[in-house]
Formats: structure tokens, sequence, C-alpha cells
């Protein structure tokens, strides 16, 4: 009998790769699962495990996940969508899910096999979906409007019941002005340049195209002879030309899913939109009911406004404890010990690696010769020959290293949800624990959003009539996992709440990034650390939706150049996935959450070695919280500030 039977899912997950990387015509695809799935990166497929109690459903999902990864790779060509994509924040997500529809209609039409997977994930997706006529009325979501009528077309697949009521709100006027041009989408399924052109037209049709005057000379590259006279016709300025296209310096694939990061040209997303991980009760809504939000302009525009916050009347800072009773705390943190188990010995060896090293720089130093403190023994001969000597005492002097205080800055955004939130969860529990020992004071925070979609500030925003670049528009949660001055052993338990379905939502990390720098600034120690862990840039829908598409990472790169430049805390961080080295200048960059441990002690070994910086007067001053638009500036962050203060004290 095998020492290591074969887990059940194995043959599941073998079957999956095998089939992917079939349909996608390419036996070097890379399929992994993890919890930060489903995620396209060039050609590596990340999927979300498999639940253990696999029905037939979560096996048909999964499929579908797999299949749109498959077909993305063997029937998309990104720079061919890109140099046609439009710049408009209106009518970039339109053209992008009518490119993603076409994708999902080739396998649909060839494979019954991928239709039915494919139409699994959709069902999964709209069965959670809400639909408010008076929200829809407000931001009509066209995007998925437009998604479900192409596909409708292209495969004569029905639309998911869910998704009819607001398919029938908006099909008469969309096809009185445009279902000419809907109709001959069918006949240009299988030419993408064709497929993207009739797209622009029918974003035209729809007045969401940006002007004609950004169109790239499509003479350059001439597929064929066709085409070729197309090309000469536009030159000589034949206005029934429908490619109105302009490059984009971002590019990104075509999610609507809840992680949208501001990647390099090479960063790629897959169509995750509707999907929700292993976890149900844990996956972002999609903006249906809103509007769609932008891509990221990294061209940047000098009229764009700063950093401002629509109102902060409904953020909250609480303590961990606070967000769920004792019983619950206690059986998620037995949840993280349990999942963990394996990975934390692991992380305990390098802990004590880096205890090691620190307790190696407390080098005691001593004053000598004194009139009081503790009697020297080395000149006791001094007290028996000379009673009345009274310089016989000596006094240890303090050590910098002692007067350092470390804060751990956890994101709790959905993306991290999974493996990613746990081996953080547990990496600031050892060092938590292991500082602690050494005399270093660390305090562990996270930062999320209260709601999907802006929650009760987008409603105020709709409220106001919807005033143009409101700035941040969704109500922030920060919270205390253990404060500096609270022991260990009284915080454990609050670490298991980063377990808890439904916690994690979006992230809008500038903010997040002046609050714990504010706390660090008011502690009485000479070195602060402030310890960034992260899986992307910045991402909140509805702030996106209605601001420019690089507003929150702009505002991220102002802070962290603030806390660089003037600041005297130090600031590290480590990405997990995710490039951060282009915002922070001492950053490390993991690739599986399971270098995370070493990564930690790796950067904290290296602080140590450094001189603290100097304290300056004008570090109060810094990073203040950005003004508002409307609404108080904080006598609605809970009643929780009072009970924090009692907690933090």
């Amino acid at each position: 009998m095998s020492k290591n039977p074969e887990s059940p899912l194995e043959p599941f997950k073998r079957a999956l790769a095998n089939a992917a990387r079939s349909l996608a015509e390419n036996a070097d695809l890379e399929i992994v699962f993890s919890g930060e799935g489903p995620l396209l990166q060039g050609n590596r497929a990340i999927l979300p495990h498999p639940p253990r109690d696999l029905t037939s459903a979560d096996a048909a999902r999964i499929r579908g996940l797999a299949d749109q990864m498959a077909l993305r790779v063997s029937q998309h060509d990104e720079a061919i969508h890109q140099k046609a994509r439009p710049g408009s924040a209106e009518g970039a997500p339109i053209y992008d899910a009518l490119e993603q529809a076409r994708i999902e209609a080739l396998g649909s039409n060839a494979l019954g096999g991928v239709r039915e997977n494919l139409k699994a994930v959709h069902d999964a997706a709209w069965a959670k979906r809400v639909f408010n006529p008076i929200e829809a009325g407000a931001n009509p979501p066209l995007a998925d409007v437009m998604s479900l009528m192409v596909r409708e077309r292209l495969t004569g697949v029905a639309p998911p019941p869910q998704a009819q009521p607001l398919l029938d709100m908006f099909r008469t006027d969309i096809e009185a002005r445009a279902g000419e041009n809907l109709d001959k989408l069918v006949d240009a399924m299988g030419d993408q340049k064709a497929f993207a052109r009739l797209s622009r037209t029918i974003l035209r049709d729809l007045s969401m195209s940006d002007d004609l005057t950004d169109a790239p000379d499509q003479a350059e590259e001439p597929e064929d002879e066709g085409q070729e006279g197309e090309s000469e016709a536009s030159e000589n300025g034949n206005e029934n030309d429908s490619e109105d296209q302009s490059p984009q310096q971002s590019s990104m694939d075509e999610s609507e899913a809840s992680h949208r990061e501001s990647e390099d040209a090479d960063s790629q997303m897959t169509e995750a939109q509707e999907d929700d991980d292993a976890e149900d009760t844990d996956a972002p809504p999609d903006m249906g009911e809103g509007d769609q939000p932008a891509r990221p302009d990294l061209k940047g525009d000098a009229k764009t406004p700063t950093y401002k916050v629509f109102t902060t009347a409904h953020d909250e800072i609480v303590a961990a404890e606070e967000l769920c009773d004792p019983e619950e705390l206690g059986r998620l943190r037995a949840y993280l010990d349990q999942q963990l188990a394996s990975l934390s010995s692991v992380v305990s060896r390098l802990a004590n690696k880096l205890q090691r090293k620190l307790m190696a720089q407390q080098n005691r130093s001593w004053t000598f010769d004194l009139e009081e403190g503790l009697l020297d023994v080395a000149r006791l001969t001094r007290v028996i020959v000379d009673p009345t000597a009274s310089l016989a005492f000596k006094e240890e002097e303090d050590t910098e290293f002692r007067d350092t205080v470390v804060s751990i800055l956890i994101d709790n955004s959905g993306s991290m949800r999974g493996r990613p939130i746990m081996v953080a969860a547990v990496c600031a529990d050892i060092l938590a624990r292991t500082l602690e020992r050494c005399g270093v004071k660390t305090e562990v925070l996270g930062f999320t959003t209260r709601a999907w979609k802006g929650g009760t500030s987008r409603e105020d925003w709709l409220k106001a009539g919807k005033p143009a670049m409101p700035g941040r528009l969704n109500d922030l949660r920060h919270i205390i996992y253990k404060a500096a001055d609270a022991p260990w052993r009284r915080a454990r338990r609050n670490l298991g709440l980063m377990m808890r379905e439904g916690l994690l939502k979006e992230n809008i990390d500038g903010e997040a990034l002046m609050w714990a720098h504010q706390r660090l600034i008011g502690r009485p120690e000479a070195r602060r650390i402030l310890m960034v862990i992260s899986d992307g840039a910045p991402v909140d829908d509805s702030t996106l939706s209605v601001n420019s598409g690089h507003y929150l990472e702009r505002h991220l790169r102002e802070v962290i150049t603030e806390i660089q430049d003037k600041s005297p805390v130090q600031l590290i961080a480590i990405g997990i996935g995710h490039d951060v080295t282009r915002y922070y200048r001492r950053a490390v960059t993991i690739v599986d959450v399971e270098q995370l441990a070493g990564a930690i002690v790796d950067q904290l070994a290296a602080l140590f070695d450094e001189e603290p910086r100097k304290v300056n007067r004008k570090t109060a001053s810094l990073l203040q919280p950005p003004p508002t638009t409307q609404g108080p500036q904080g006598p609605a962050r809970r009643s929780t500030f009072k009970e924090v203060r009692k907690a933090v004290a």
C-alpha cells in the first residue's frame, strides 16, 4: 500500500490540464491550481482549487474556466485587439466584452462539451446577480448586455434566466441603433480584425466610440487584398470605414473580474468576471448594476485633479474582535492552524533564524563608575580598599535595536483569498511572536472595503446627482489585528479573522498606507518599520468607474514617494505574484506564496543592519487625510472608534 495515496481530485486535475492544453493547441501551457485563480498570465493558467466535495456543477464550472483560458490562448491575438481598442472609458469595456464573446463562441460552436462548460460558468455567475431596475437605469451595464446579446447571436444559446430582465430593459433600444451591424458579427466571427472593425462600428452606433482622429493607419498591415483595398479607401477619406482605433499603452485582458491590475504590457488576465473561487461566498460580484470600471491609462492626464474622497462618513477603523464573536474567532484560528500546520514549521525555522540574527545585534553596553545602579563586581576590591569610594556601580545603556516598532500591513482584498491570505496570516503571527521575544514592538493591520461596488458611499453619490470625478467612492474598512502594545498571546486569535468568508473585498492601498504610517508616526520608538504585503495594484471598481483608470494607482505612488523621501518610517513591500518594485524602492516579488516567510526574514534582517532615520518636525504634517467632496469628515467612523482606542491603549 502506498504511503502517500493520491488525492481523489488529482485525476480530475490531470484530465482538466490535458484537455485545456489540447483546446489551447499549446502543449506547453502551464495549468496551476491556486487560491489566486482564475487568472491567465502569459503561458500560465491559474485555476481555483476544486472543492473537496466536487459536484457535477462545480466540475463543469471549473472546466468552463479552463476552456475560457484555453480558447483565449488559441483564438485571440492581443496585438490586434489592443490596436483597435477604443480609448474611451465607456466604449472599452463593451469592446472587450464583444471580443470575449467571439472567443467563446468559436469554442462553443465547434465542441458541444465546451458549450456546456461555458454555459455552466455563466449560469453560476448570473445566479448570484440581483436585478435592480433603478440602479440599472441610472448606470446601464451595457458591457453585460452587449455580451449577452452577441453571445446569443453567435452561438444560439439563450441567456441565463436571471439575465433576461436586464436584457428586456435594453434590447429594443440597442437593436434599433445597432441591430444591423450586430447581425454582421456572425459572418466576421472567424476574422479577429474584421470583428474588431465591426465592434468599433457598433460602438459608434451606440455613441460610445472615441473620435476618428486617433485611428491608426490600417495600410501598414494588410492581411489580404480585400483588406488592403479597405486600407486604401481609408486613406482616401472613405467615411464608411469604421476603424476608429486608439492604441493603448496598458495591455490588459478583458477580464471583468474584481481584480483589475494596472500591469505592464506583458500582463494579462483571463475572463473571470462572473467566476467565484472554490468558496462561493467570498467571490466578488461584478459591476453589472453600475458603471464599468475604466482601464488604467498610463499616458497620464495633467488636468486630472488631485486625490480626494467623496465622503468618509461610512469608513471604519475596527478591532478584529469587533467583527465576529469570540467563538467564531476561535474556530477560524483553529482552521488557520489546521490548514497551515506543515507550512507553520517551515516559517518557524525561518523565524528562529531571524531571531538569532536580531539577538546577535543586541550587544550589551554598560556605563561604569557610577554612584548608583548595579554593583560592579569587578570593582569590589576598590570598595574593600576604600569603603568610602562611591564609583563602584554600573548601569546598562539603552539598546537602539530594542527601540523599534514594526507594522505589518496586509492586503485583505478578494484576490488574496485562499492560500495567499493564509500564508500572510501565519507569517504575521510567527513574526509578531519572534519580534516580541527580541523586545521589538509589532502591530498587524489589514485593509479592505466594507462592501462591493461602493456600498453606502456610492448610494450617497447617486442621491447627490452623480457629480463628476467624485474621488474615492467606497466605504473603507481598516482592521487592527494586533496593536503594537498588545501582547501576542492576547491577539493571536484575531489573525484567524482573515479566514472569514466575505471579509476580503476591494483594496485602496494609498489611504491604507497613510493610515498605517500615521499610526507609526505617533509611536515613541526611534526606529519605525512599515512592511506591506500585497498581491497587486489598488483596485476598487466603484472608484475606477467614475474617475480616471489610474486614479488609485497614482495616489498610491504619491503616498509611497512622500514616505520614502520625507518620513522617518522605513518602508518595505513584498508582492505576491505581482511586481511591486515599480512602486517601492525596497521591495521583493515572490511567485510562490511559500516564499513569503523567507522574504520577510531577509528584508527585516537587512533593515536592522541600517541606522534608523532621524525624526524631523515636518513629519507630523506629512500625508494628511485627503479632502472630502461631501459629507462629514469623520463622525460616522462607527462607535468602534472608542473601542479601538481602548484596544490600542
